[in-house]
C-alpha cells in the first residue's frame, strides 16, 4: 500500500505577534474614555474657596453662580437679585438640588440670598468648593 507524506516541510511558527493585543488594548482604552462620566464646569470663572474635604455634587442640580461682583447667574444667564426665586423655578424642571458656584471675593448676603431662594423653592443647597491640597511634609 502506498503512504501519503503530507508535511509541508515548513517550521511551526513560534513567535508571537503582538499586534492584535496592542489592537484591544487600545479598544479598551477607547471604551473607558468615552463611558467615563466627566465633571461638568460652569460657563463662568470664579475663584472657588478651598475646603480639606468636598463632597460631590448631584447630577441634578440648579447652577447658581456668584461672581467677585456680587452678580448672580442662572446656568449661566446673568439674573437680578429680585429675581433670582422666578429664574430658579424657571429652569427647575423637577431638580431638587441648587449648586452655588461662589467667588472667594463674593459677600455672605449673596450667599443668603440664594439660600433664601432655595427654601423658598424647597430645594437642597450645596456649595462647590475646590479640593484643598495637602503640604508636603
Amino acid at each position: 500500500m502506498a503512504t501519503f507524506d503530507f508535511s509541508t516541510g515548513r517550521k511551526a511558527l513560534t513567535a508571537f505577534s503582538l499586534a492584535s493585543l496592542t489592537d484591544i488594548v487600545l479598544l479598551l482604552l477607547i471604551f473607558f474614555l468615552l463611558t467615563s462620566s466627566f465633571v461638568t464646569q460652569n460657563g463662568l470663572r470664579v475663584q472657588l474657596p478651598d475646603v480639606a474635604a468636598a463632597a460631590p455634587l448631584e447630577q441634578v442640580y440648579v447652577a447658581v453662580t456668584i461672581d467677585e461682583d456680587g452678580l448672580f447667574y442662572v446656568d449661566d444667564r446673568q439674573v437680578a437679585r429680585d429675581s433670582l426665586t422666578l429664574a430658579i423655578a424657571a429652569v427647575r424642571e423637577g431638580k431638587t438640588a441648587l449648586a452655588v458656584y461662589a467667588d472667594r471675593e463674593a459677600t455672605i448676603d449673596g450667599l443668603a440670598a440664594v439660600a433664601s431662594a432655595a427654601s423658598a423653592l424647597d430645594m437642597r443647597v450645596s456649595i462647590a468648593t475646590e479640593a484643598a491640597i495637602a503640604p508636603a511634609e
